[in-house]
């Protein structure tokens, strides 16, 4: 394997890990030798993606896990660190960006909402994994945007605002954890997974063909290459980044 891209020995945890971005770059990282923590909400679906795992040799470890409570995120990192002893790779992945019929429709509890899956538990467990990394061999931070951070995103206003704060919170952290630990994001733009089962498709690819210069979405799997960059050796002297990987969208 390239030394490049061979996590051996390493501890991946991801968040959202059961499905969509967060289940490829799981497999990406165990594929290349790393043993892995899934953490999402539904346990079932981690202990699916553990058996792909350990179907390759690697040890996995499913968590159910709501990142927007702090309480979750402290049973996660002491559930990992108590079956590995380390975490050298951390990716926030997990999101939420719901439907609302209209900006004053949102309701307090819904905001909130938003903003502890999105932004809130991102921070917390970053916080807690990041200190231990640093105190420790180091390792690497991974949180996942969207371009609803830099462009306009009607009908996805609390999600977008969110992710510009994960945008700012990355480079903040790059500082707080450096030198010992790399902070950097990835901007996804529009990803075909899961959540686009709830889009118009026709309207999508309209849009696709007048803003996004591939004109398509994104596969999960393209998603992987930046991942495996960020959290490995080529990209030891990559910190603070925001990556887009979105098609070329405007």
């Amino acid at each position: 394997m390239d030394s490049l891209f061979d996590f051996s020995k390493k501890v991946a945890m991801v968040t959202g890990g059961s499905r969509g971005l967060g289940r490829a770059m799981i497999l990406a990282f165990a594929e290349r030798g790393a043993d892995v923590v899934i953490a999402s909400r539904k346990l079932d679906m981690c202990e699916q993606v553990a058996k792909e795992v350990e179907a390759m040799g690697q040890r996995a470890l499913p968590v159910a896990c709501h990142v927007g409570h702090w309480d979750d995120l402290q049973n996660l990192a002491d559930r990992a660190y108590e079956e590995f002893g380390r975490v050298d790779i951390l990716v926030n992945n997990a999101g939420m960006s719901p439907l609302y019929p209209a900006l004053s429709a949102v309701s307090e509890e819904l905001f909130d909402k938003v903003v502890g899956v999105n932004l809130k538990g991102p921070y917390r467990l970053s916080a807690i994994i990041g200190e231990r990394m640093a105190e420790g061999e180091g390792g690497c931070i991974i949180n996942i945007s969207s371009t609803a951070a830099v462009h306009p995103s009607p009908d996805s206003e609390p999600y977008g605002a969110c992710k510009a704060g994960i945008n700012s919170l990355t480079l903040s952290l790059a500082h707080a954890f450096g030198p010992k630990v790399r902070v950097n994001c990835i901007q996804p733009g529009p990803f075909l997974t899961d959540i686009s089962k709830a889009w118009d498709m026709d309207a999508f690819k309209r849009r696709a063909k007048a803003s996004i210069a591939l004109q398509r979405g994104g596969e999960a799997e393209e998603v992987v290459g930046a991942a495996l960059y960020l959290a490995g050796p080529s990209g030891s002297y990559t910190t603070g980044a925001v990556v887009a990987i979105d098609g070329g969208s405007r």
